[in-house]
């Protein structure tokens, strides 16, 4: 196909932007953590920079992996998400504790791949089916029109079949009724340009989405021969249509996308999603300090290790089988994050250590990085209240006092108890704007101003006294 061959690997899974725009995009949604976004920003620089590599040189050089250490609530997870929606590769965050030895019941570290291969598959489906959309927006439009004007069916004459006559009376019918169809067509066509039917309800025939098969093949060994053998019945069993009445507008889309998977080679998408998922995949593989075994333990510990040796050849490089053939994971950028606030680094087995060259230290949060966490970014907690109350015609307006109150409080609180970082502020703005989001519908004066008297009034329990059971999640 045209589209698919002319798009190369690289455009694919390749982030063009500099280290600079890409802390600049995390500076809109993280606050401070400076260290850990340039260590995330050079890596992501670096797979561009191997792309640009010519002979043996570019497959001797492989990612650095990154591992973060931090508190929690203090932005690790964060980085991850909005990573996601930053680079354009194959993108997935795991969480270590999902995962069992070979041999427990659960998941197996393989699976980690496998969903690598998956997004990848539907990264690239997707890319192609933007490239072949005109051509299934015009598809899609002949099938409207064949709802609306139906082809002329062919009337048998059985007495004309038996003189002889019956072919001359068919070919008089089809010149008669071509030109009626055809001018029935072309008038429908044009009222479909000019979004006349939009609105009209019609009868079409769609096909039925297959259901994943549930609870089948749960055990960890079986996870990959369950995918396999429910795409195979898939395969061999015919697809089911079903009528459906939707109105042209809804018609248009459901043709649209049905046309566009027709288009595009699902065997090249398939191959090109398994070298964009080798050369271009990121995993983020969070809490992986709870895996690490501190001091010599027995019991379940075991499963926590043998996770650990698990997850190494894959770390380090080794063929994993999917259902779009095998991928390497040689060139897999690999991110782990942990709080390691009970076990340590240095408590996962060496051979993993090494693995993760690049190790970032987060800081904790203090006042200051929690009064712009309320603030700066374009998502931050005060924003979406004031949006939200804004619905109900509220206008919530907090004074500089009040939020330098809400940093100092959340600060004292993580002081006193358990560091939680930025998750303190939701229970904190929760408690502070109970009364008012209870009684927003009734308020008779909209305008609510938020000041440090408001918020002492509102949280004198934590002001008073240290009892801040209600506040420790």
């Amino acid at each position: 196909m045209e589209a698919s061959e002319n798009t190369p690997v690289t455009e694919i899974g390749t982030n063009e932007q500099t280290p600079r725009q890409i802390v600049e995009e995390l500076d809109k949604y993280i606050i401070g953590q400076d260290e850990a976004k340039r260590s995330v920003a050079i890596a992501l620089r670096n797979r561009w920079r191997s792309r640009k590599l010519e002979g043996p040189m570019r497959d001797e050089v492989i990612p650095k992996n990154i591992l973060m250490i931090g508190s929690t609530g203090v932005g690790k997870t964060e980085i991850a998400r909005r990573l996601a929606k930053l680079v354009k590769a194959p993108f997935i965050k795991v969480e270590a504790t999902k995962f069992t030895e070979v041999g427990y019941v659960g998941r197996d570290v393989e699976s980690i791949v496998r969903d690598l291969a998956e997004t990848a598959v539907r990264m690239v489906r997707q890319e192609r089916m933007d490239s072949v959309q005109e051509k299934a927006k015009e598809l899609a439009e002949e099938r409207i029109l064949d709802v609306f004007v139906p082809q002329p069916k062919k009337s048998q004459n059985p007495l004309g079949r038996l003189f002889g006559n019956a072919e001359d009376d068919e070919e008089k019918e089809e010149k008669d009724e071509k030109p009626k169809y055809q001018a029935g067509r072309e008038w429908v066509r044009k009222r479909l340009k000019n979004g006349e039917l939009e609105k009209e309800l019609i009868e079409i025939d769609v096909e039925e989405s297959s259901r994943p098969m549930v609870g089948m093949f749960a055990g960890s060994s079986l996870e990959g021969m369950g995918d396999n053998i429910q795409d195979m019945i898939g395969n061999l069993m015919p697809k089911n249509r079903k009528k459906r009445k939707v109105t042209v507008e809804q018609a248009r889309k459901i043709f649209t996308q049905e046309e566009a998977g027709k288009l595009i080679d699902m065997d090249e998408v398939a191959e090109t999603a398994i070298k964009v998922a080798e050369r271009s995949g990121i995993v983020f593989l969070d809490e992986i300090d709870k895996v690490a075994v501190k001091g010599n333990s027995n019991g379940a510990d075991v499963s926590r290790e043998g996770v650990q040796r698990d997850i190494l050849p894959i770390v380090e490089g080794s063929q994993v089988s999917t259902k779009y053939g095998p991928v390497k994971t040689d060139h897999v950028l690999f991110i782990a994050a942990g709080a390691f606030h009970i076990a340590k680094p240095s408590d996962l087995i060496p051979e993993l250590q090494g693995r993760f060259p690049i190790r970032v230290e987060l800081k904790s949060l203090r006042k200051e990085d929690f009064e712009r966490i309320l603030t700066e970014p374009q998502n931050a907690l005060i924003k979406q209240y004031q949006a939200m109350l804004a619905t109900e015609g509220v206008e919530l307006e907090f004074k500089e006092s009040a939020i330098s109150r809400i940093a100092q409080l959340a600060c004292d609180v993580n002081e006193q108890s358990e560091d939680i970082g930025a998750r303190r502020l939701h229970t904190l703005l929760e408690k502070l704007l109970e009364d008012v989001s209870f009684d927003a519908p009734e308020l008779q004066d909209k305008h609510v101003v938020i000041d440090e008297k408001y918020v002492d009034d509102k949280l004198h329990d934590i002001v008073q006294n240290h009892d801040l059971s209600q506040f420790i999640l």
